[in-house]
């Protein structure tokens, strides 16, 4: 029960930062590269349970609650920030996702396993920490491919 409450109180906190201080424009610009990475790792999510890469305590629910409550939480939050500091910085991206999945997979992996929060099975924090870090280069290739200009075949036809 506190352990939700902290989830919930978490993903609050973190969405009022953003609503407060992330600017609109930046909101709107990378919403899109948030919510496609956001449905990558909800996909994920569904399928670790066939191939037994980790275990929730309390089944299936718990396990689409903790999901959810990461996804639209920290992940989703932390995203916006990280585009909103350092798009158009491939390197300093790069380094800051490097140093955040790095984080996620060997400090606060062993700490969840450790309060049973879930349990790695057929995954290791390498594993994690590698898929995460793709998952950041993708974003970044879709942030780039969708917001690259119109090409002169592609640009509307403006009518006087």
């Amino acid at each position: 029960m506190l352990a939700n409450f902290f989830r919930i109180f978490n993903a609050v906190i973190l969405w009022l930062i953003v609503l407060f201080f992330l600017p609109k424009q930046s909101f709107k610009r990378f919403l899109p590269v948030t919510l496609f990475c956001s449905f990558l790792l909800l996909t994920v999510e569904m399928v670790s349970p066939i191939f037994k890469w980790w275990v929730v305590k309390g089944g299936y629910k718990y396990r689409l609650f903790d999901a959810l409550a990461f996804i639209l939480g920290p992940f989703f939050t932390f995203n916006l920030w990280v585009f909103h500091f350092t798009f158009g910085k491939f390197s300093l991206y790069a380094l800051i996702n490097l140093v955040m999945d790095s984080i996620f997979a060997y400090l606060l992996v062993p700490i969840f396993e450790k309060i049973g929060h879930f349990k790695l099975k057929n995954f290791t924090p390498t594993k994690m920490f590698l898929l995460y870090y793709s998952f950041s280069l993708l974003n970044y290739g879709f942030q780039k491919y969708f917001e690259k200009p119109l090409s002169k075949e592609n640009k509307p036809i403006i009518s006087k």
